[in-house]
């Protein structure tokens, strides 16, 4: 079974646009309208296979592999691997749940991971806004029930955080034959305007999550303010009142 979306199925290649919109990620013109910028970025990972992208500020974007599918990072390059990377960080809930991940974790059936589409997270900028939230969170896993200030600066600073979106184009995946989990059926609508393939287990037996043997996604990132985009980085402009993704 395939199901194609129209416009959606685009050639493979990278294109990454960089938010840039002022000093404050906003430009606005007296008597215009505020104009902003987007970042989107597109390819294409098998299982077991990763994806990596150099955007700018001295960051990566990563599909990472996992044994159940992926885990999209936002990580400095070059540098020794943080506990949590910039996107991680950015997008509670914690260690549950997290539309950052692609796969069969938490009894997500592999239909009902690319039934989830678009996935809307937020990630850290640069490193100064990442070592602070990094303060924030270790004050806010400090005790076993945290306190209201503790809860209040961390909210405070991930709604301040730019946002990104993580969108299926087209998957195969051996569905799964077991019932949809509870936590599944608030997020997973929309397998049927998501193009895909179903494919036969190898060994002719079907297993409870079934499995995403290949995706082809879209990576979408507000970025603001001085951000520097890497050689090779497109700028897309749009009007800062409609949605960038």
């Amino acid at each position: 079974m395939r199901i194609r979306r129209g416009n959606q199925w685009v050639a493979l290649g990278i294109l990454i646009a960089v938010g840039q919109c002022g000093g404050s990620g906003w430009a606005e013109s007296k008597g215009k309208m505020a104009t902003c910028a987007r970042a989107v970025m597109e390819g294409e990972v098998r299982a077991g296979q990763g994806f990596e992208k150099r955007i700018g500020n001295g960051l990566e974007v990563m599909l990472e592999p996992l044994e159940s599918g992926w885990i999209l990072r936002l990580l400095p390059v070059g540098m020794p691997r943080p506990e949590h990377d910039y996107a991680e960080l950015a997008s509670p809930p914690y260690r549950s749940v997290s539309p950052l991940l692609i796969s069969t974790d938490f009894s997500f059936r592999a239909q009902d991971a690319v039934a989830w589409n678009p996935r809307h997270f937020r990630f850290v900028a640069d490193k100064s806004m990442f070592l602070e939230m990094s303060e924030a969170y270790k004050e806010y896993r400090s005790t076993e029930t945290p306190s209201a200030s503790a809860m209040n600066k961390l909210a405070t600073l991930v709604s301040q955080a730019p946002e990104g979106t993580l969108q299926i184009l087209d998957a195969h995946l051996v569905p799964g034959t077991g019932d949809q989990a509870k936590m599944a059926t608030t997020v997973a609508s929309h397998l049927s305007t998501t193009a895909h393939s179903l494919e036969r287990p190898a060994d002719g037996k079907g297993t409870t999550l079934g499995k995403i043997t290949w995706i082809q996604f879209r990576v979408g990132l507000e970025l603001r303010g001085e951000f520097r985009a890497d050689p090779g980085v497109i700028v897309e402009r749009y009007r800062c009142s409609k949605s960038p993704f």
